[in-house]
């Protein structure tokens, strides 16, 4: 009886470590993306955001720019990420990045593919305006081809209308 019983409490013990090993760990950020005009939420004190990488950049200086309807120009809400991202750039000289274009839904893919070319290349020249060397940002169009919300209202076409700087070399990791 007493091999019974130890057999039962090994075979009760591998079942509790067995299921112990199943569990999952919740998802690090499951927050909706930014609405037209946020730039990200403001740095945390105590942050373990490496100056110069990438998160650094989405993080503390706001990597997206938000245009209206059919339009590429840069508005003025818009143009203090720009002032932040330049200023960010010229402190980190190495870094090379690529600003993405992308549009809403509407449209034809290729009518979206230029128009989200010109979204790009409009933040592109602010930026070199700024004083960043045109040779370390590269531009491309996305068109309609990477919607960050999925639904067909004006709030979410608001949020797809936008330009994306993204930290390609030269970041810190």
């Amino acid at each position: 009886m007493s091999k019974f019983s130890a057999v039962a409490s090994l075979s009760v013990l591998s079942l509790a470590l067995m299921l112990g090993a199943c569990t999952t760990d919740k998802p690090a950020n499951t927050a909706p993306p930014p609405v037209a005009g946020e730039s990200g939420p403001p740095p945390s004190s105590g942050s373990t955001i490496v100056p110069g990488s990438a998160e650094d950049l989405r993080v503390n200086v706001g990597d997206t720019v938000h245009f209206g309807y059919n339009e590429y120009n840069i508005e003025e809400g818009d143009r203090a990420i720009l002032q932040r991202q330049a200023t960010w750039l010229q402190k980190y000289p190495s870094v090379r990045v690529t600003v993405e274009g992308d549009c809403d839904e509407r449209g034809t893919r290729e009518y979206n593919l230029a128009l989200g070319a010109r979204r790009a290349n409009a933040v592109k020249e602010y930026l070199v305006s700024l004083g960043v060397s045109a040779a370390r940002i590269d531009t491309i169009s996305y068109g309609k081809e990477h919607p960050i919300c999925t639904e067909s209202t004006e709030d979410c076409w608001a949020q797809n209308r936008r330009g994306v700087t993204s930290v390609v070399s030269g970041g810190n990791s």
